[in-house]
């Protein structure tokens, strides 16, 4: 039997697979941490309570579950187009101008695994597996922007031990324990040996920990309200920094976002269920990325980002069909941190987002059902005009934009 830092390891292992850029969430947090919520674009999912993967997103769903083990495995593959078009940047002196970067999306696999189990009529203990900050942009080596970025893939892989417990009819209460594993890989070019450009490497790892709460009240037999809050955490990540034939050893400091979600269930009737929620995510504890030498302590990068926080806000409903099939479908609409173009990089071209969702649940029999989901996400064209950093020659890269993503994804779930 595997022991979760185990599994930690084994993920963070594979963490190469994951390139979440342009997935359900703004920013580089992923949402998708299961199958099921994707087809109802993950609206009221701290509210909605049925399987396994509730341990995430609010884990006193887990005394909704019904007695015995649950156990839910999902693979979701986002498909995401990024294209750049140029409108006037400028290079340093001797460079050439470059191109636009060619095609920065790609498609990814993004897996997470959850299992719960009763201790008695309730007490739940409960495990997650997943990433939940994630993000990959590749541009090519000629790209205008590559002094400011041609490579970027931030990974963070949770472990999420969690407990639940029942304390009446009207109320239940969740809290959970985060291991996260962060690692970072960011690379570029180096203008200081023109026409040639020297390729500059920064990484860097650390694991952090931090906590998460869950309540859920039965308002009415049929309305459930679902609040959460995932604490922020804290990291020291290092690593090393590559470039001009030197290794230097390097460290930053960042502090990955808190969240609070507040959602609602309604059963309309037997066979329609309603699902709303509201979240905000705390994006303003990364002003900038600050990178230093951990020898002498000098600046080797500082890289404003102006984060600001940002809510989300999703509708929508289920439909049972018949005893074997419920039908799924759903809208949100997902603010960024980013909010204007001297604070957007190449690195991370976020915008703000739409997501449209429709999905189904079907059983293989009494204890064992499959969920497919499909979202796709409208992002809002971008522009970026944002100076490169030298305060004498002042290069720029000056343009916009365009993507968006396809989002297909499966689960597993098998009670037993």
């Amino acid at each position: 039997m595997y022991h979760p830092l185990a599994l930690l390891v084994v993920l963070q292992a594979m963490s190469w697979i994951f390139a979440a850029s342009h997935a359900a969430a703004s920013g580089f947090a992923i949402l998708n941490q299961n199958g099921s919520g994707a087809g109802y674009a993950y609206a009221g999912a701290a509210a909605a309570a049925q399987d396994a993967s509730t341990i995430f997103f609010n884990p006193a769903g887990m005394t909704y579950l019904t007695p015995g083990h649950h156990f839910s495995g999902a693979l979701s593959v986002p498909i995401s187009s990024l294209r750049f078009k140029d409108t006037g940047s400028t290079v340093f002196p001797g460079s050439s101008v470059g191109d636009n970067g060619g095609h920065g999306g790609g498609v990814a696999i993004i897996p997470t695994g959850y299992w719960s189990m009763s201790i008695n009529h309730a007490l739940r203990l409960g495990l997650g597996l997943s990433p939940t900050f994630g993000s990959i942009t590749d541009w090519s080596k000629t790209f205008i922007g590559r002094y400011q970025g041609t490579s970027s893939e931030i990974t963070g892989i949770n472990a999420n031990p969690s407990i639940a417990w029942r304390m009446n009819n009207v109320v239940s209460l969740g809290a959970g324990f985060n291991i996260v594993g962060f690692d970072a890989d960011l690379r570029g070019m180096a203008p200081v040996a023109a026409p040639i450009d020297p390729r500059t490497k920064l990484t860097g790892r650390d694991i952090g920990f931090g906590y998460n709460l869950g309540a859920m009240l039965q308002v009415t037999p049929a309305t459930r309200l679902g609040i959460t809050y995932r604490s922020s955490i804290d990291l020291n990540v290092d690593g090393h920094f590559q470039g001009l034939g030197s290794k230097i050893p390097a460290s930053a400091s960042i502090k990955l976002p808190d969240t609070i979600s507040v959602a609602i269930s309604h059963m309309f009737n037997a066979k329609l269920q309603l699902l709303a929620d509201f979240t905000w995510t705390g994006w303003s504890s990364i002003p900038a990325l600050m990178v230093e030498s951990r020898i002498g302590g000098a600046t080797l990068l500082n890289e404003r980002l102006g984060f600001k926080d940002s809510c989300r806000l999703g509708f929508g409903a289920q439909y049972q069909y018949n005893d074997g099939l419920r039908l799924k479908m759903g809208v949100a609409y997902d603010q960024s941190p980013i909010r204007n173009a001297m604070d957007r990089t190449v690195r991370l071209p976020d915008s703000d987002r739409t997501l449209l969702a429709v999905g189904i649940n079907q059983k293989i029999s009494q204890r064992t059902s499959v969920d497919f989901g499909y979202i796709h996400v409208f992002l809002e064209k971008s522009e970026i005009d944002r100076p490169t950093g030298n305060p004498l020659l002042l290069p720029v890269v000056r343009g916009s934009f365009s993507s968006s993503a396809d989002i297909v994804s499966v689960q597993l779930n098998h009670q037993f």
